[in-house]
């Protein structure tokens, strides 16, 4: 064979080895959320079903980079775990389906046209480290993280490297008046705090005693109070987000029936019932009793859930990323 060929023949093997195992008849999903959540739904899925699931698993943004690139041949049948802002963005890509779970979601929480339904809402809340400050001697607000008092004691996430801290930071500008006003108050907030690279510090962090507070989010504290660190989840009194995650069908897909079936489950009540026990992911359907569920979770009704312009935020995302690193800077 000649130098030429042999080349082409690796070109093609390497292809092949990349490509989703859509041919063999497995339902391939497109996801991030995290593997152990991904294995847990997988394989409830194929056992109840006898279809197949192929996970590719990568962080959102580098999902819908994936499924844009493969919109002329779409090797991917399903997305989930991205956030509402991305959902929205790339309605284009998605193929229309009304899931038999539509009317327990509420209208927020799903595309008017039926392009993606939601699964779960991740809540932006305060983890309180009980034996470094007494349950009722912590904070209850954003406004009380502000005080002197816990500088230094506050872990947070570096917004670049992180969605969620991103969000809370630009709620809490709106919060607190917007403008050179908003962002003045973030940045005392930023003083008083330790900005860590990943997420998963945060919460390590709090649950294991390192830092007494934490900006993370919600389903984090149920998770470490479960294997039995001493954390408590603050929900504050001024005022949180809700950002949700959802499940959609990618237009042209190789399994258009398996893909619906597999919407359907992830929305289903027994089946978000189950995964708020494996992984505390808040549903996004509303017609669940979460207090007699494990963690005994507030119900969403019972919150004060802000107001948050999630789209305007996408569409200035690189001149806010920029202000708040310059923001960082100057109170290190």
């Amino acid at each position: 064979m000649s130098p030429h060929r042999i080349f082409l023949f690796c070109l093609a093997a390497i292809a092949l080895a990349a490509t989703p195992a859509a041919a063999q008849g497995k339902l391939v999903v497109y996801t991030s959320n995290e593997s152990n959540l991904n294995h847990f739904m997988f394989d409830a899925f194929t056992k109840e079903t006898g279809i197949g699931v192929e996970p590719v698993e990568a962080g959102s943004g580098v999902v819908f980079r994936r499924i844009s690139s493969e919109r002329e041949h779409p090797l991917g049948d399903v997305v989930i775990g991205v956030s509402r802002a991305l959902l929205r963005a790339n309605k284009a890509l998605l193929a229309p389906y009304a899931s038999a779970n539509k009317a327990a979601t509420p209208a927020q929480f799903r595309d008017p046209d039926d392009a993606w339904i939601g699964t779960n809402l991740h809540l932006l809340v305060i983890l309180q480290n009980t034996k470094a400050i007494p349950a009722d001697a912590g904070p209850t607000s954003w406004e009380d993280l502000l005080d002197p008092k816990w500088k230094g004691m506050i872990a947070f996430t570096d917004p670049a490297n992180s969605g969620s801290a991103f969000s809370t930071l630009t709620m809490l500008a709106e919060l607190w008046g917007g403008g050179d006003k908003g962002w003045e108050k973030v940045a005392q907030l930023l003083a008083n705090t330790k900005v860590l690279n990943r997420s998963s510090l945060v919460f390590q962090g709090v649950g294991n005693g390192e830092f007494p507070l934490g900006i993370s989010l919600e389903y984090a504290g149920y998770l470490w109070a479960k294997n039995g660190a001493p954390v408590r989840v603050i929900y504050p009194k001024d005022g949180t987000m809700a950002q949700m995650e959802g499940v959609a069908v990618i237009k042209g897909g190789p399994n258009p029936d398996a893909a619906k079936k597999f919407v359907d489950f992830a929305t289903r009540r027994d089946e978000d019932e189950a995964i708020l026990g494996f992984a505390f992911r808040r549903p996004a359907r509303q017609d669940i009793d979460l207090s007699k569920l494990p963690g005994g979770m507030a119900q969403l009704s019972s919150l004060k859930i802000l107001d948050y312009d999630e789209d305007a935020w996408v569409k200035t995302h690189a001149e806010t990323a920029k202000r708040i690193q310059d923001i960082i800077r100057r109170t290190r």
